[in-house]
């Protein structure tokens, strides 16, 4: 029996009520700090404690903590892409943006929506769409799916993606309504192949001009159309509003969303699914509100959600630099991330990447381990612009013990055995090497252990 079965729904999702100290720490801290973005440093994280989780989670869903310069910062980053014509230079923009940026959830969710609705830069060659399509999911990412589904409908990039351009009434390509039926709303078995082919003859006409969406009245079939038995001469746009008002499609999402915000595996069961399906439906799709539930539930901080997700090469690889404040060469970065299975603005297919313990072989794990020992090597990888030895000094860390208190505190969400606790201390203690190298050795042991896989 999955054991979230034997879940009381209405506590799960109670708000969270710390009582003591101890339910209300840097434990709690950063465990909200790496679910909801990809870490905090110390100083950051003290902040937390200044406010209650419910007190949190609204903030991280509402406030839009980027300044407007930071914001221009970012795009003109972005835009400098499209001088190049390179679509490979943007992954490296978009990890600037995700280790930089205060607004951490936004930049967390617009990468679920990214493997959401996964579109690859290896067929959509133009960096200007793909750029589009990125801004697309940040504009979206905390607001309204039913918003967000019909942009991207008519996002060229998807359009080019799952070749709805040559979508014309004598031959109707069902590529786009396939997928927006299985893996967009309402997932497998939800609809019928009639549905399927009903909903692609609504989707005929539209192309693309001058890199924007275009309806083509000639090429767009008028006829009427039957889908879930509603019967009509319907549109595309008509079309997406009948997909969402499809019971499925709530339950759909907020399984997503649990997945990827709470725990990997099991699937959570449909207990747990529907009041927050409930709440996606009466708030008229809006999604802030229900990650917001989420992300201060006594779920969320219980033992039955913490370290209960694998880490994503993307975010084992930023949760040591965002949260030790490091910066280091992000194009060098991307490489080693495409050696992990995860270079940003390409998804293996249509599907995203699978995540969860997919991340996690022999395999994957000596690449990891390869691509913590290049970064630390590098000369540009500082931490908040000096060495990790100054670093610790920063923070009065003097000796062995204080430093992997320290460490372990801030990049595990469950503790490392002893005996290899001591071991680490011991690599820090003595040595050949000088007091940063031995400092960035045991860095990279605390980042290949097991207890670092876990967020």
């Amino acid at each position: 029996m999955n054991h979230f079965d034997m879940i009381d729904p209405e506590w799960a999702w109670h708000p969270y009520e710390p009582v003591s100290d101890d339910q209300w720490s840097r434990k709690q801290w950063s465990h909200l700090s790496r679910r909801a973005g990809f870490g905090l440093s110390s100083d950051e994280l003290d902040r937390f404690g200044d406010h209650s989780p419910v007190e949190l989670a609204h903030r991280l869903v509402n406030d839009r903590t980027e300044t407007e310069a930071q914001q221009r910062e970012f795009q003109e980053l972005m835009q400098s892409v499209l001088a190049t014509g390179e679509a490979q230079n943007l992954p490296s923009r978009w990890l600037h943006r995700m280790l930089n940026s205060p607004d951490q959830l936004r930049e967390k969710a617009t990468l679920f929506w990214h493997g959401h609705f996964a579109t690859s830069a290896e067929k959509v060659t133009d960096p200007a769409l793909m750029l589009q399509q990125n801004e697309l999911f940040r504009r979206n990412a905390l607001g309204n799916f039913g918003k967000m589904l019909h942009e991207i409908s008519h996002d060229p990039a998807m359009l080019i993606y799952l070749d709805s351009v040559t979508n014309r009434k004598g031959h109707p390509n069902e590529n786009y309504a396939r997928e927006i039926m299985e893996l967009f709303c309402l997932g497998e078995g939800n609809y019928t192949e009639k549905d399927i082919r009903e909903l692609a003859r609504c989707f005929t006409g539209w192309e693309i001009k001058q890199r924007r969406f275009r309806f083509n009245r000639y090429q767009h079939d008028f006829g009427s159309k039957t889908i879930f038995g509603k019967t009509d001469e319907f549109t595309g746009d008509d079309g997406v509003d009948i997909v969402l008002e499809q019971p499925s499609g709530p339950e759909f999402i907020v399984s997503k969303l649990i997945r990827f915000f709470l725990f990997d595996e099991p699937a959570a069961p449909a207990s747990l699914v529907k009041p927050l399906a409930r709440q996606l439906r009466e708030g008229n799709w809006q999604i802030g509100p229900v990650i917001e539930t989420m992300l201060s539930s006594n779920l969320f901080y219980s033992d039955m959600v913490l370290a209960r997700k694998i880490r994503s090469p993307v975010e084992f690889a930023l949760s040591v630099l965002r949260t030790l404040e490091g910066t280091t060469n992000l194009l060098e970065l991307t490489n080693d991330l495409n050696d992990l299975g995860q270079r940003l603005f390409y998804p293996p297919n249509v599907k995203g990447w699978d995540g969860g313990r997919a991340w996690i072989n022999s395999s994957t794990m000596l690449a990891r381990a390869n691509l913590v020992r290049r970064m630390l090597d590098r000369k540009q990888t500082r931490f908040a612009g000096a060495g990790l030895a100054d670093y610790c000094d920063r923070y009065q860390l003097k000796n062995p013990t204080q430093i992997v208190d320290w460490l372990q505190q801030m990049l595990l969400a469950v503790e490392m055995p002893r005996d290899v606790r001591r071991s680490i201390e011991r690599k820090i203690e003595s040595g050949k090497q000088d007091r940063e190298q031995r400092l960035r050795n045991a860095l990279h042991m605390i980042c290949t252990l097991p207890e670092y896989q876990l967020a």
